[in-house]
């Protein structure tokens, strides 16, 4: 594992090798420089830290919180506990699926693909909508750089469903197909970007409902079984 080090003099009070490689943005270990972190990773970082995003996160937080927490079983069921773990994750197959498989049919399909991709988008418009909303009641019970990066992970997926929903809609004239064409290309960038920001929340940080039957502890799972008063 590495780790950066602070900025430090060296034994004659000149700044250290640790110190230089911190200031460029290298990690060490041991006071010796290793190779850099990759540039996602230090934007992902920078998220994490950026304060001035707790303004808007905390709003949107608290309207979630207050719409989701009204009924504990709804809560439970989009944080999938049926299913023994988050369904998050596995849903955004389905407006993902959608959406790039209505654009490779605006790349490679021609003319006579146009309805079937024009459905695609529609189906991907629709679909997200409960992703998202089982997206939000992981979300709610974040914090600090967990809850920042979440919060732009909803503003992006948030933005390529609106330009999605915008090709969808422009593509009523069949004079405005590139247009509509463009907006998904475009879409699926910025979807692109929120889906790294996803999967940094899932499996880097493991953010994510869970059983406790599915944890590594053996003492945990015998609590959480079902036999067990």
């Amino acid at each position: 594992m590495t780790t950066t080090a602070a900025p430090g003099p060296g034994p004659s009070g000149a700044p250290g090798a640790a110190g230089a490689s911190a200031r460029e943005g290298g990690p060490t270990e041991g006071g010796v420089a290793t190779t850099p972190r990759p540039l996602a990773v230090r934007a992902v970082q920078a998220l994490e830290r950026a304060r001035w995003l707790d303004a808007p996160a905390d709003a949107e937080q608290r309207v979630a919180t207050k719409l989701l927490t009204a009924s504990p079983g709804l809560l439970a069921l989009l944080r999938g506990r049926p299913s023994g773990h988050a369904v998050h994750p596995p849903m955004t197959d389905v407006p993902i699926g959608a959406w790039l498989s209505a654009s490779a049919l605006d790349l490679l399909g021609g003319e006579k693909a146009r309805p079937a991709s024009r459905l695609l988008l529609g189906l991907g418009c629709v679909t997200a909508l409960p992703t998202f909303t089982t997206g939000l009641a992981e979300w709610v019970g974040t914090s600090g750089g967990d809850k920042r990066v979440g919060f732009v992970h909803a503003v992006t997926n948030g933005a390529s469903w609106a330009g999605y929903a915008a090709s969808w809609w422009v593509r009523r004239d069949d004079d405005k197909h590139g247009l509509g064409v463009a907006l998904a290309l475009g879409s699926g960038v910025v979807a692109a970007v929120g889906g790294y920001l996803g999967g940094h929340l899932s499996v880097g940080r493991d953010i994510g409902t869970r059983d406790p039957a599915f944890a590594d502890d053996p003492a945990a799972r015998e609590l959480s079984s079902p036999h067990r008063r």
